[in-house]
């Protein structure tokens, strides 16, 4: 069985087999309700003479017709008009040799053999898409013509959504394949027509003018971005098939579906694999609050943590509309009852943090919450200090005196010889974590990575939005490179950094090579289905304040003094330890500034952390 199932030539000789004898069996059968009970000697002779003719004839119909070239595991109604027809053709030539040949055979008989057969083969396939559990689609309308990559389950699925709206979702010409036993197969009439190398030239070929990329069990390795880069260079506008990837209380999954292509799909990498025993380790049954749980980040760790059930997840944040947008989701993937809380306030509110310490006692913190956007911060230097620095002093100080166990501090490659107020806030930030694990029980630890894609104000968004809208793309500069994650991969990786029981470590995350953003920008222009600079323009607009070309994630000093962990995407940078003196000296100094938003910020800033080379007015002049 298995060897029909992978060779196609076998498996079509299989099905013509079975189908002579199905039309042996209809010829009697109607021999049968011609005659009833009582058939003559000649008669009967005279169709046993003429039965080879009218299986090769039905067989050659169906040969030409190509009901062997259709994968009868996923055939719709049309596949069944076509069996049909070929049926009636089969019965006509039948007819015709029997008049003009003079065979002596009765008509009734023969009228009658193209119905069995019909009944017989189409209800063999339709027996066989029973138990497959396949549905029948619908018709297909005029649409724009759509290329399937995938012939599978995917394939399949891909195929019938659009055969069901196709004004909205396209008309379904072909699909490609890299498996060879599927090619010149059919999925409800809709051929395989080649394989993924194929895909330009078929392109070409066909007029095709969408591709739906129905592989999900490629997931986001490099094979997948193979793909995905075959079908940016057609030019066509590209869509992806998503499997469900959650699953709520009741273990109902949620449906699969066909989402527009997003430049994260380019940039994806393989699965990042987890020691989920660790993670659960300190998370399990366990009180979790979250810092910024609405944001970008903050919302994928409350995702993400809530698989590892803790006892209670607590949503903290400013800004009510994304906290309770977050709860509500939670809610309806885990059920109303899940434990969840959310609750409104500042990190720069010592007392109120004080008071959800004393009334939830939190064993576990991640802090999320922060100012991150680059330019904003150049303009209110002293919002960044409030809230970065002091924000994140509060919450360390509220967390150690009410006996929180762990806390996990989310940094930034922009804290690394920075440029910026933001990046420097947050090396500050990042001292403050390592002197709290020094002096206090408490295991502190900060995970530094660069852009995460898709989050609040990051460059694919906004790129998005200028495709949407016309154009023009723009770009800061044409040889600017950021380092990319995908939001899930990162809140994963600042998970299974909580788990290394190292306190006051800065770890940072394998963040792949960084990408020139020109290059992000005309895949995504690509991935729309226009030609940059033909059909969209991109416009070159300068760096803004506070920007560098390039990012990095370790200072010279922690360049040969990085150790590995026991996760192969996560390092750990020795960091030079600061002068306590010293260091409380400065932070007294920075606090004095805090309503400044001149200079004297920056300037205080700076005296803190000596890599800080402040963005000048004179450059933001020339910019």
């Amino acid at each position: 069985m298995k060897f029909l199932s992978e060779n196609r030539w076998m498996r079509r000789i299989a099905m013509a087999v079975m189908d002579v004898m199905l039309l042996i069996v209809s010829v009697y059968a109607s021999m049968e309700l011609r005659f009833e009970m009582f058939i003559p000697v000649h008669h009967m002779q005279t169709m046993l003479r003429a039965l080879p003719m009218v299986v090769a004839v039905y067989m050659a119909c169906y040969v030409v017709g190509g009901i062997y070239k259709i994968m009868w595991r996923y055939a719709g109604v049309r596949d069944i008009a076509r069996l049909c027809v070929l049926s009636a053709i089969g019965c006509g030539v039948t007819l015709a040799f029997n008049q003009f040949m003079s065979l002596g055979l009765f008509r009734s008989v023969l009228l009658l053999v193209p119905i069995l057969s019909v009944i017989a083969i189409g209800g063999s396939r339709m027996l066989w898409r029973v138990f497959s559990k396949d549905r029948i689609s619908g018709d297909l309308g005029d649409a724009m013509p759509v290329m399937v990559v995938g012939a599978g389950e995917a394939g399949a699925y891909a195929v019938n959504i659009c055969n069901k709206n196709p004004r909205r979702m396209g008309k379904p010409v072909l699909l490609v394949d890299d498996a060879r036993n599927k090619q010149g197969l059919r999925i409800q009439n809709v051929p395989v027509r080649g394989t993924t190398k194929d895909i330009p030239k078929l392109v070409s070929r066909y007029g095709i003018r969408e591709i739906i990329v129905a592989i999900p069990s490629l997931g986001t390795g490099s094979r997948m971005q193979e793909i995905l880069e075959l079908c940016n260079e057609s030019h066509c506008h590209t869509r992806i098939f998503s499997e469900p990837t959650d699953t709520d209380t009741a273990g109902n999954e949620s449906i699969p579906f066909i989402r527009e292509l997003n430049i994260s799909d380019f940039l994806s990498r393989d699965e990042v694999e987890l020691d989920m025993d660790s993670i659960a380790g300190y998370l399990s049954g366990k009180t979790v609050l979250v810092t910024g749980g609405g944001g970008s980040i903050g919302s994928e760790l409350c995702r993400q943590i809530m698989r590892f059930k803790p006892k209670l997840l607590i949503i903290f944040e400013i800004y009510e509309n994304c906290a309770y947008e977050l709860e509500y989701d939670l809610r309806q993937r885990y059920g109303r009852d899940c434990p969840v809380t959310t609750l409104i306030g500042s990190i720069r509110d010592k007392k109120r943090l004080d008071e959800v310490f004393e009334e939830y006692h939190p064993e576990v913190v991640f802090h999320a919450a922060a100012h991150k956007h680059v330019p904003l911060m150049e303009r209110s230097p002293a919002e960044a200090i409030k809230n970065n620095v002091f924000g994140t002093r509060n919450l360390l100080e509220s967390a150690s005196t009410h006996g929180v166990e762990r806390l996990v501090q989310l940094s930034t490659d922009k804290a690394v010889n920075p440029t910026n107020v933001m990046g420097a806030t947050k090396r500050i930030t990042e001292m403050l974590i390592q002197r709290y694990g020094e002096k206090t029980n408490m295991k502190c630890m900060a995970v530094r990575f660069g852009n995460v894609l898709g989050s609040h104000g990051s460059v694919i968004p906004l790129m998005e939005n200028q495709i949407r809208t016309g154009g023009p793309v723009t770009v800061t500069h044409p040889d600017i490179t950021r380092y990319f994650m995908t939001i899930p991969e990162a809140a994963q990786l600042v998970l299974q950094a909580g788990g290394i029981a190292k306190s006051g470590s800065i770890f940072v995350l394998d963040m792949g090579e960084p990408v020139r953003i020109m290059d992000l920008a005309q895949k995504l222009i690509r991935a729309y289905g226009y030609e940059p600079n033909v059909d969209m323009p991109i416009k070159i607009i300068g760096l803004r304040p506070g920007e560098k070309l390039y990012e990095e994630l370790l200072m010279d000093s922690e360049r040969d003094k990085m150790t590995r962990t026991m996760h192969k995407k996560i390092f750990v940078a020795n960091v030079d330890k600061v002068d306590d003196a010293q260091f409380d000296h400065m932070m007294a100094e920075l606090e004095s500034v805090v309503d400044k938003n001149d200079e004297r910020a920056v300037e205080a800033i700076a005296d803190v952390v000596p890599t800080y080379h402040p963005w000048k007015k004179k450059d933001e002049a020339a910019v």
